[in-house]
């Protein structure tokens, strides 16, 4: 009998995703889980996790389908109006929004305790995919996603049937038995977050290593409450000349301040250490340690830091986290967060 005839015809799952190894995904989810809600935006790119505390702090982890072995988004059918328009190329990108409890997400995937991600060599060693939908095998256990594999890595099947349904996530530490299923509830959110930031405003741009920047605030002392960064162009940077020379004025400078004293740190107009200076002004605007603290778990994982400042104060940092990719090479995704200045009266 044709498949039509049993009924409707069963809408495609919006979401279904496969990894051999599910620590690079986990990886980039910790570098935002600091709130309990978290909001997924699925497209054909990837998927991007925003959380944002009190609007004084946003954080999002970008990402991009090449994490995963498989990757297949079927956008939600829209709902037909009377006058339908003829579709472009923009619905191809439709975007999927849902929000989800990051926290309990991250603790389901972390049932098994997974280490640091492996190397881009382990990656390819270790290669395990999901079976495709195609592939002609029984299903009924969790093992039957799976493609033969060597070494032994936790894998991961998520899929998203679309709204009113659960995050549906399978786990597997090996192939010969299952392991674990979950699902976590979502709901609905009508609009993706805005992390948006104005370039034409930025008047102090960095790039730098990430172990530069985790240095530096690593020597912070506790009590610090408030962290000011100083900017100044690479002209007033350069010391003076004649019997009247002036020091020169920090190109960078990181200053913390706190109830047994301040602290300073000078970064040096050198291309070993700052890779790019952009500073059109002198700048100088401060921000709560506790809420730059909530970075810290990106910051380690990443290997190159960029740092905005607008004309408002608004600071953006991106973090770039390096990752192996399945069939070989290595994969560049990003976590970025936005913080907001302290309102300072003189």
């Amino acid at each position: 009998m044709p498949e039509s005839d049993h009924g409707e015809e069963r809408t495609p799952t919006v979401l279904a995703v496969s990894a051999h190894d599910l620590r690079h995904f986990s990886n980039l989810l910790k570098g935002v889980n600091f709130m309990d809600i978290g909001v997924m935006t699925i497209t054909n790119g990837g998927l991007t996790v925003f959380v944002e505390e009190s609007s004084l702090v946003s954080a999002a982890a970008y990402i991009p389908a090449q994490v995963f072995d498989e990757f297949t988004y079927h956008p939600p059918a829209r709902a037909h109006s009377a006058s339908p328009t003829p579709p472009d190329g923009s619905q191809a990108e439709e975007a999927t929004v849902l929000e989800f409890p990051l926290r309990v997400f991250i603790d389901s995937l972390s049932i098994f305790s997974t280490g640091a991600a492996s190397s881009a060599t382990e990656g390819r060693a270790q290669t395990r995919r999901w079976v495709r939908e195609e592939d002609d095998t029984p299903r009924g256990r969790i093992e039957s996603y799976f493609a033969a594999a060597t070494g032994k890595t936790v894998g991961m099947r998520l899929s998203y049937a679309g709204a009113g349904h659960p995050l549906s996530l399978l786990i597997a530490e090996g192939t010969s038995d299952p392991d674990a299923k979950f699902e976590v509830t979502t709901y609905a959110s009508d609009t993706p977050p805005d992390m948006s930031f104005e370039i034409e405003q930025t008047v102090l741009q960095l790039i730098l290593k990430s172990s530069w920047l985790r240095d530096a605030l690593s020597e912070l002392d506790p009590s610090c409450e408030k962290l000011t960064l100083i900017g100044n162009p690479p002209s007033q940077a350069s010391p003076s000349r004649g019997p009247r020379a002036t020091p020169a004025a920090p190109i960078f400078r990181i200053q913390a301040e706190g109830t047994f004293g301040s602290a300073e740190m000078d970064y040096p107009n050198d291309r070993e250490v700052l890779e790019t200076v952009h500073c059109t002004e002198p700048v100088s605007f401060s921000y709560r340690v506790a809420h730059i603290a909530r970075a810290q778990r990106a910051l380690q994982g990443s290997t190159k830091t960029s740092l905005r400042i607008g004309s408002d104060g608004t600071m953006n940092m991106q973090f770039l986290v390096s990752s192996p990719l399945a069939r070989g090479g290595t994969n560049e995704a990003f976590i970025s967060f936005r913080f907001l200045p302290l309102d300072e009266v003189d």
